[in-house]
């Protein structure tokens, strides 16, 4: 059994342009030294992940549903190019003061940590 499509002629659908984003993407690279580096990183169910590196290094990211609206995003900003971790980019990035305090969560704020169970602590 063979079933038949009939071509429209209307493009294929594109991924919905998540406005907020886009608007906070074009915020950060106007603060962050008028240009910046995108990098594109799928981090499984949750979606992707678009890092931001601006021209005087601080660190910035935003998370999409998928790999098409990430591109869509970075496509919609001018001055944002799109590159892997290579050292061009990580030589540039200057973490802000407490950067590390807020990746780390709640772990951050402990005092006492338990005892490594690999035998070396």
């Amino acid at each position: 059994m063979t079933v038949e499509t009939q071509d429209s002629g209307a493009p294929a659908p594109t991924a919905a342009l998540p406005s907020h984003i886009v608007a906070s993407v074009r915020k950060f690279v106007a603060e962050h030294g008028g240009s910046a580096t995108a990098v594109i990183q799928p981090i499984g169910y949750a979606g992707v992940r678009i890092t931001l590196v601006g021209a005087d290094g601080i660190l910035g990211d935003e998370v999409v549903d998928d790999l098409a609206t990430a591109n869509a995003v970075v496509a919609a900003v001018d001055n944002l190019a799109v590159s892997e971790w290579e050292r061009a980019v990580t030589s540039i990035v200057t973490p802000r003061v407490g950067h590390w305090r807020k990746m780390a969560g709640w772990v951050a704020k402990q005092t006492r940590f338990p005892k490594a169970r690999n035998g070396l602590g």
